[in-house]
């Protein structure tokens, strides 16, 4: 038996962690997640990914979300975009200059996992209109919560209804299929400035009081596939 909890609206992609992604149609799906997401990162000396904060395996890096990143010709090197919208040549040596650090390069993916949590977030639209209507004169919108799939969920949908499909599968489309495990605890990046979206404290400060810093469904991948815009999720 299934339920259609909503239709995919948007799909984001992030080729370097913690830069602005790229918008896509369709992109297929594995174990690991969306094709090349999050598959290159900002290291650092020490190891440590350029992230909105500091943790064990992340360094701070103000700035890289005025960055977008996205890939030209399949899932190779990706191509990395200044402030202004315009590709650099070289991609360690631009956020070399712009971070002002000799240390860092832009690295692909190794033995360490460059997500912060599970491969795949999901969030509705219900949460999100909630989060607007929460700071009104702010602008917001899913690029602040970083997500891979904006599901459109019918009119009355509760916000946070994300939390009633932990520990079940969708379906998404024909093939891919996931299983949603949790949500991600937010950071101070919600609030950071990106293109935009102007810096704000106000958006981490009412998901916090709210729902305990908590916004999205986070998945693995029980059977890849593709998914594309206008795709059903459906769950199991």
């Amino acid at each position: 038996m299934t339920d259609v909890a909503g239709v995919v609206e948007r799909i984001w992609r992030y080729p370097i962690k913690s830069t602005g992604g790229e918008r896509l149609s369709r992109v297929d799906v594995d174990v690991r997640g969306l094709l090349g997401d999050r598959l290159f990162a900002v290291r650092d000396g020490g190891g440590k990914f350029g992230s909105g904060k500091n943790t064990r395996r992340f360094r701070r890096m103000p700035g890289l979300l005025q960055l977008r990143s996205r890939y030209v010709d399949g899932v190779g090197e990706p191509e990395l975009l200044d402030p202004h919208g315009v590709a650099v040549v070289d991609p360690t040596a631009y956020v070399r200059r712009y971070l002002g650090r000799d240390d860092v390069e832009v690295a692909r993916e190794s033995s360490v996992s460059h997500f912060d949590q599970l491969p795949l977030s999901v969030l509705t639209t219900a949460t999100l209109d909630w989060v607007r209507s929460a700071v009104p004169g702010v602008p917001v919108d899913e690029r602040r919560f970083r997500p891979n799939l904006l599901v459109r969920t019918p009119p009355g949908t509760p916000p946070f209804v994300e939390d009633e499909w932990f520990g079940n599968k969708a379906r998404i489309g024909n093939v891919l299929c996931v299983e949603f495990v949790r949500s991600s605890e937010r950071c101070v990046m919600t609030n950071e400035a990106q293109q935009d979206l102007p810096h704000s404290s106000s958006v981490l400060r009412v998901i916090a009081d709210a729902h305990e810093t908590r916004l999205d469904a986070l998945a693995t991948v029980a059977s890849p596939g593709p998914v594309q815009v206008g795709d059903a999720v459906a769950l199991v």
